[in-house]
């Protein structure tokens, strides 16, 4: 579909190549436009051209809210789910894409503001979901979009070789999304950019428990079966919503500050990760500390079986752990919550700002709790002699922290170890009190937001303008290769 300024240009521009009553006829169709409502809509971006995954998210609205309600049994493996998606129209809209992958949709409708839902077309291709309103959607318009969808949720395997998406486990599944494995349970804009507020309400099989983030806020068994209900109010990217289904036992606490702890260990796990899991008061007052404000309405943890997943992931609110962690772990899950949940990368092109402050993190905490200094971890990994592997040191200078060699290698070393020690560049240059700063302030200025490399360096010279920081971008941040120089 094409919007007017187009057909006019296809009009002849020379007056003596009109004929005589073309120049009203299109007086009356301008008229005509106008009155039937402006300029007409067009189609979405059905991607919005990601650095490494280009066809992930979609273009032409803004999510705010997802409402998913659904039901699932690890017996048959099959999902039956709603999912009501409100957004703003960022453009006039003809159509637009949502993600979602291999499950079946049976209808699809669309509300716009102060009107009724009414059935819209919708069409597949791969992951895209397609739907066209029955009336286009003006820019700014608030509309409300309804999928109803059911099979068997399937499990991603990602360049780098790891699972995602939706895990099946002893007892149940496990739900991980980063990058792009949310798109297997429910539909949306899955890129980290449009972040939005969640309501999960899930069934399982009396027995067993749906854990998610945010707050439970209602609980049932009727007629052998539990529902659920979690509710996120701040900000979530899609890759940070988990569900989690299984025999847990869920314990509820509170901090020294009245923040709720819900902690969900599956029942192998309890003994091994007890301790760990008790120090999970202290290690948030610690990063209190060091990054400011805990920016989440609560938070602990989710302990599964070894091999349910092959990683730990910092879902909001309480990450998720395959086997009891260690606190290095611990430590390095929650400092996400404020970098990578809170204040979330604009691309996967920018990862390095999740996992460079998440281990840096640890590296801090080593150094206050009589472990190694930032420093001695810093010069080991420069000299090579920080693995026991010779090729894992090696590996640290594979490709600069700001620009990974493809989708592939988004969790290698450069992005975790010389992320790292890009921060404690930054340290070395402007002293422990300004970098504080530096770190508390990030955090503070992008709370619930996303950010790029270019937005971190901006703040960090703005924040020390009279330290130099050519070198630190230009050999440690973007440079090829091991630096000459510590």
């Amino acid at each position: 579909m094409v919007s007017w300024p187009r057909r006019i240009a296809d009009v002849p521009r020379s007056p003596s190549a009109l004929p005589a009553a073309a120049p009203f006829a299109l007086a009356i169709a301008l008229v005509l436009t106008a009155c039937s409502g402006g300029v007409q809509g067009r189609p979405g971006a059905s991607g919005v051209r990601d650095p490494y995954f280009p066809k992930l998210g979609n273009g032409g609205y803004d999510v705010t809210h997802y409402g998913l309600t659904f039901a699932y049994d690890p017996g048959t493996k099959h999902l039956t789910g709603t999912a009501e998606i409100t957004a703003r129209a960022t453009q006039d809209l003809s159509a637009f894409n949502l993600d979602l992958l291999g499950l079946d949709v049976s209808a699809v409708t669309v509300a716009a503001t102060g009107g009724d839902a009414e059935n819209a077309r919708w069409n597949r291709a791969g992951h895209e979901l397609t739907v066209r309103p029955h009336d286009d959607l003006d820019k700014g318009d608030t509309f409300r979009t309804t999928v109803r969808y059911s099979g068997t949720p399937e499990t991603l395997t990602d360049p780098d070789g790891s699972e995602e998406g939706w895990l099946r486990t002893a007892d149940g599944a496990l739900a991980l999304g980063e990058p792009t494995g949310s798109m297997t349970w429910f539909p949306g804009n899955h890129h980290p950019s449009d972040k939005a507020s969640y309501d999960i309400k899930v069934t399982v099989p009396e027995g067993l428990r749906a854990v998610s983030g945010g707050e439970l806020t209602d609980e049932t068994t009727l007629n052998g079966r539990t529902t659920a209900t979690w509710h996120t109010a701040e900000p979530m990217a899609s890759y940070l919503a988990t569900v989690a289904i299984g025999r847990y036992d869920i314990t509820r606490s509170t901090t020294e500050n009245g923040l709720p702890v819900i902690v969900a260990v599956d029942p192998t796990q309890a003994d091994a990760s007890r301790e760990v899991l008790a120090s999970l008061p202290e290690v948030l007052e610690w990063e209190e500390a060091h990054f400011g404000p805990y920016p989440f309405s609560s938070t602990g943890a989710i302990v599964d079986r070894e091999g349910d997943a092959g990683y730990a992931l910092e879902t909001q609110n309480r990450p998720v752990f395959p086997g009891a962690p260690d606190t290095g772990f611990l430590v390095h899950e929650l400092a996400h919550q404020w970098y990578g949940d809170s204040v979330t990368p604009k691309t996967w092109r920018d990862m390095w700002l999740n996992e460079g402050f998440a281990t840096y993190a640890e590296w801090l905490w080593q150094e206050e709790h009589d472990g190694d200094t930032a420093d001695e971890i810093f010069n080991s990994l420069y000299k090579g002699d920080y693995f026991d592997d010779p090729q894992l040191d090696e590996a640290v200078w594979a490709f600069p922290p700001a620009k990974p060699s493809g989708a592939a290698h988004l969790s290698d070393s450069p992005v975790y170890e010389r992320g790292a020690m890009v921060l404690h560049k930054i340290r070395q240059t402007v002293g422990d009190d300004t970098f504080h700063d530096i770190i508390q302030g990030w955090a503070t200025a992008h709370r619930h937001g996303n950010a790029d490399t270019a937005d971190f360096t901006a703040y960090v010279e703005k924040s020390a303008p009279d330290a130099d920081f050519g070198a630190v971008w230009q050999d440690w941040l973007y440079g090829e290769g091991k630096p000459a120089k510590p």
